[in-house]
């Protein structure tokens, strides 16, 4: 990567941009026949209610050009991991815009991770659907493991899916 990247933290102004990386990386999962995001799932609704959120975030990143990407850092995801201690944060819908450079997920991956370690939790999580393999893949490449299943998370709808749960430990130098 050649540009110089800035990350900041999403506002209002913020929403349309939000919504088109989603609408973007929902389609282009779509049109390689990744069963995962849904165009039209998350509109400005969802990321406002995010944004105004005391336990959760949304982060840009962008070259000064535009949004690059962006990501949702939630401090709880009892869905998912039921009632936890602190020791965590959760990274939700790490997307970015098609055509940004290469390894921009991963340069917003190792932002939430400082950002967890900054607020002094030891692991980062997030959950990968189990019939995304090639995301289970990306995410064990960049060390995160496998530790547990969820069969029955809950989609917007009410439907079920089956999610693996995946943790990283963030000690000092990891990210």
């Amino acid at each position: 990567m050649t540009a110089q990247l800035t990350f900041s933290r999403a506002d209002m102004t913020d929403l349309t941009t939000l919504v088109g990386l989603y609408e973007g990386a929902a389609r282009w999962m779509l049109d390689h026949g990744i069963d995962q995001w849904k165009p039209g799932a998350k509109d400005e609704r969802h990321f406002r209610r995010l944004i105004e959120s005391p336990s959760e975030e949304v982060w840009l990143v962008g070259d000064g050009a535009g949004a690059l990407g962006a990501y949702e850092l939630w401090w709880s995801d009892e869905q998912a991991w039921g009632v936890q201690p602190p020791v965590a944060g959760y990274v939700h819908r790490l997307m970015t815009r098609r055509g940004a450079p290469a390894r921009t997920g991963r340069a917003l991956l190792r932002d939430a991770e400082r950002r967890i370690a900054a607020a002094g939790r030891a692991l980062s999580r997030l959950d990968v659907v189990v019939s995304n393999p090639r995301l289970r893949a990306y995410y064990e490449e960049d060390g995160y493991a496998v530790v547990g299943e969820l069969g029955d998370k809950r989609a917007a709808d009410g439907s079920p899916y089956g999610v693996l749960l995946m943790e990283r430990p963030l000690g000092p130098g990891v990210c």
